[in-house]
């Protein structure tokens, strides 16, 4: 039974951090080889799935410790039955994948949570396509049509919610939102942006989540920005503005580089762990209704600490 699946605490303003970018994390720190970015992956055996252990559990005794809330977001974001077919993966097989990355983290906040830090388990949804661009736009109700299966799947687990990372056009995030809606589970969408402030499609970020907001009623219970660093996104938000006080999280890449370059990249760039840290305080300063904060590519348990220290001595400053 799902726990906080009608009242999630991450609405009432404390607090919560996500982890890092994972599949970075797995490539360049443990040395895995991940086809397709597809974490999901390491679930097939009992070394891939205590490697999964210990990635969250790095990231969640932060949040432990600090008395702060978690999501945990599953290791399934390539997890749908496209990405699946490219690695001899059956829809069946996909199913169970799901299921599984949900129990895992079930097990996770067993041994984590405590009355101080909440955490809530999200079904992680990624784009059909590529990450960083509009390959082959879908309307909304082939986007619905396509996610569903994996998004039924966490409506029947213990997931409280689902979370579609790195959104590249608006369509998508619609019919993501409405599949979500019909199977009974809270969702977030979470859209990715250009060095310009803009997403992929070139839609700026304001004229997409509205899009969303209009066709769905205002479906998503919050938007979050990943898979960008703060310098890309920062002069796009305006304090004070009703699309604006829509976004509750961000999870910032480590790196200023735009996603042509990090696509290109033979090496990580970590960034400065510190200085991101300072970034997300200044714009929690101005934005005070973003309470979600975590990571993206390049981004590690050393991100998220830095995070938490800057934005909750900030806080009790």
């Amino acid at each position: 039974m799902a726990k906080y699946r009608d009242s999630l605490p991450q609405l009432k303003g404390g607090p919560f951090l996500t982890d890092g970018g994972i599949e970075t994390t797995l490539i360049f720190h443990e040395g895995l080889d991940l086809p397709y970015f597809a974490a999901f992956d390491l679930l097939k055996d009992q070394s891939g799935q205590a490697t999964l252990r210990r990635y969250y559990a790095s990231h969640a005794s932060i949040a432990r410790d600090r008395d702060c809330g978690f999501i945990l977001e599953s290791a399934t974001w390539r997890a749908s039955s496209d990405w699946g077919a490219k690695l001899g993966y059956r829809e069946a097989d996909m199913a169970e994948v799901n299921r599984q990355s949900i129990a895992l983290l079930v097990e996770l906040r067993r041994l984590f949570e405590s009355e101080r830090a909440p955490m809530v388990i999200s079904g992680c949804v990624g784009p059909r396509g590529h990450g960083y661009k509009v390959e082959a736009a879908m309307t909304a109700e082939a986007a619905q049509a396509y996610h569903a299966k994996q998004i039924d799947v966490f409506a029947e687990t213990p997931a409280d919610m689902a979370t579609a990372i790195t959104m590249t056009y608006a369509e998508e995030a619609i019919g993501v939102t409405r599949a979500a809606e019909a199977a009974g589970l809270p969702v977030v969408i979470s859209f990715t942006v250009e060095t310009d402030g803009s997403l992929p499609s070139g839609q700026s970020l304001k004229d997409a989540i509205e899009a969303v907001d209009a066709a769905t009623g205002n479906g998503p219970a919050y938007y979050m920005i990943n898979c960008a660093h703060p310098t890309h996104f920062d002069d796009a938000l305006a304090a004070g503005e009703d699309w604006v006080k829509r976004i509750k999280g961000l999870r910032a890449n480590a790196s200023r580089m735009s996603h042509a370059e990090l696509d290109e990249a033979a090496e990580l760039d970590a960034g400065d762990p510190d200085e991101l840290g300072r970034q997300y305080r200044d714009l929690r300063a101005r934005l005070g209704h973003i309470t979600v904060m975590g990571g993206c590519c390049g981004t590690d348990h050393r991100h998220i600490e830095a995070i938490c220290h800057a934005c909750l001595e900030a806080k009790a400053a």
